[in-house]
C-alpha cells in the first residue's frame, strides 16, 4: 500500500466519520441528500461482498466493515433516528436515473461475466455519481452548511488522492484498472466546481452556495 491510498482512506473515513458527527450532535439530519446515503450504503454493499469469499489482509478487511456499518447508520440516523428532520421536499433527485443505466453498464462493461464481478462494477460506476443527489439538493436549497462541505471536500478527496494512487500504482506496479480509473475521474470532475467554491468561500468563513 503506498501513502496516496492510505490517505485516500483516511479521508473517506474522516468524511464519514465528519457526516455521522454532524446528524448526532446536531440531532437533525437538515441539509443532508438520504438518496446520496442510501446509493453510498448500496456501493458498499455490492463491492464488498468478497468478504465472504476472500481474506486480504486484516486492514482491507476492517475497513470493508467499518465503511458498511457506518454506511447503514447513517442511512438508520436519516430515515428512522431522526425522520423529522430529514428534509425530503428538496432531495428530490430522481435515483432511478443514476441506477438503472449504471446496472445496464455494468452487465455491458466489465472484466468478466460473473456475478461477484459485475456487483464490483456496478459500485465503481454508482460511486461516481452518487454524490449527485445531494449536490442537487444543495443547489436546490441555495447552500450547505459549513460543516456539509466539510464532508463533501474530504469525499472529495479521497477521490483525488486515489487517482494519483492508480497513477502511483501504474508507474511502479504496472497496475492500471481503466474502469476504476475513468470512473474516479468522472467523480473528479463532479467535485471540480465544488472544490473551487470550498476554497474560495468556506475556508474564509462564508457560507457555499451552488448554482441553481
Amino acid at each position: 500500500m503506498n501513502i496516496f491510498r492510505l490517505t485516500g482512506d483516511l479521508s473517506h473515513l474522516a468524511a464519514i466519520v465528519i457526516l455521522l458527527l454532524k446528524i448526532w450532535k446536531t440531532r437533525s439530519c437538515a441539509g443532508i441528500s438520504g438518496k446520496s446515503q442510501l446509493l453510498f450504503a448500496l456501493v458498499f454493499t455490492t463491492r464488498y461482498l468478497d468478504l465472504f469469499t476472500s481474506f486480504i489482509s486484516l486492514y482491507n478487511t476492517s475497513m470493508k466493515l467499518i465503511y458498511i456499518a457506518c454506511s447503514y447508520a447513517t442511512v438508520y440516523l436519516i430515515y428512522v433516528k431522526f425522520k423529522a428532520t430529514y428534509d425530503g421536499n428538496h432531495d428530490t433527485f430522481r435515483v432511478e436515473f443514476l441506477v438503472v443505466p449504471v446496472g445496464g453498464l455494468s452487465f455491458l462493461v466489465n472484466h468478466d461475466f460473473s456475478p461477484l464481478e459485475i456487483l464490483w462494477t456496478f459500485s465503481i460506476y454508482l460511486e461516481s455519481v452518487a454524490i449527485l443527489p445531494q449536490l442537487f439538493m444543495i443547489s436546490k436549497t441555495g447552500e450547505a452548511e459549513t460543516i456539509t462541505t466539510h464532508y463533501l471536500f474530504f469525499l472529495g478527496l479521497y477521490r483525488a488522492l486515489y487517482l494519483v494512487n492508480w497513477i502511483w500504482r501504474f508507474y511502479f506496479e504496472g497496475f492500471f484498472d481503466l474502469i476504476a480509473v475513468v470512473a474516479g475521474v468522472v467523480q473528479t470532475i463532479l467535485y471540480c466546481d465544488f472544490f473551487y467554491l470550498y476554497i474560495t468561500k468556506v475556508l474564509k468563513g462564508k457560507k457555499l452556495s451552488l448554482p441553481a
